[in-house]
């Protein structure tokens, strides 16, 4: 059982997490989802374009799956086929990433506000909630709920804004590139766990190879370090 600060030295606000490919290993189940789309569009997603997704919006995954394609097709029309996809799938196969059960509920545990902050549109992040769990988080923001998407700022000073947290005093945690760089964005101290893209160091983040390293100690350390390694 890890140890934890004093509540009243703790630096540490607020836990912010993402969703797909941190908390739960559901990039698969998108990978699953966008191959069937594209293959009910008449063609095959290259390995590259699917990376560039991870993390990102349903317009911009839409958009780089039409590119990538080379179709002129519908984008409502593919966003409607993905979502509904994507929602059978979320309902019958959605797993815990390693530590992230436990590392959700020492938070909780130990009072630190959470939330949830995902690209992911709000109907298929009500499914999830059934898994993970709405009353470890305070709030929760999603892809459709915010003007700017990740890699921009908004979602995670919407989520501290919400929480009434200090960006700096938040911690950010991320699978993605473009979800690091919204919280780089915002002024969180940022932790990276690589899921399906690989993320390189950087003084703006701390990377770790599973939720399993982390705990609430750690993470007010890392926002008393300003988030270097």
């Amino acid at each position: 059982m890890s140890s934890r600060p004093d509540t009243a030295a703790r630096q540490l606000e607020a836990v912010l997490f993402d969703m797909d490919g941190t908390l739960l290993d559901s990039e698969k189940i998108w990978d699953v989802a966008l191959d069937d789309l594209a293959t009910w569009l008449g063609g095959e997603l290259s390995t590259r374009a699917r990376e560039r997704m991870v993390g990102s919006s349903l317009a911009r995954s839409i958009a780089i799956l039409h590119a990538d394609l080379d179709i002129d097709a519908d984008p409502e029309t593919s966003g409607a086929y993905l979502t509904e996809r994507t929602a059978e799938l979320f309902r019958t196969d959605l797993t815990w990433k390693p530590g992230a059960r436990e590392l959700l509920a020492e938070v909780h545990a130990a009072g630190v506000p959470a939330a949830l902050v995902t690209s992911t549109h709000r109907r298929l992040t009500e499914i999830a909630l059934d898994v993970i769990g709405r009353d470890n988080f305070a709030t929760s923001v999603c892809g459709d709920e915010v003007g700017h998407p990740k890699p921009h700022a908004e979602p995670y000073l919407t989520a501290a804004a919400r929480l009434g947290v200090r960006p700096a005093r938040a911690v950010v945690i991320e699978d993605s590139p473009l979800g690091i760089a919204s919280g780089e964005a915002a002024g969180c101290v940022v932790v990276a766990v690589p899921s399906e893209v690989r993320i390189e160091p950087a003084p703006t983040r701390t990377v770790v190879d599973s939720l399993a390293a982390l705990t609430v100690e750690r993470l007010d350390e890392l926002v008393r370090a300003g988030a270097r390694p």
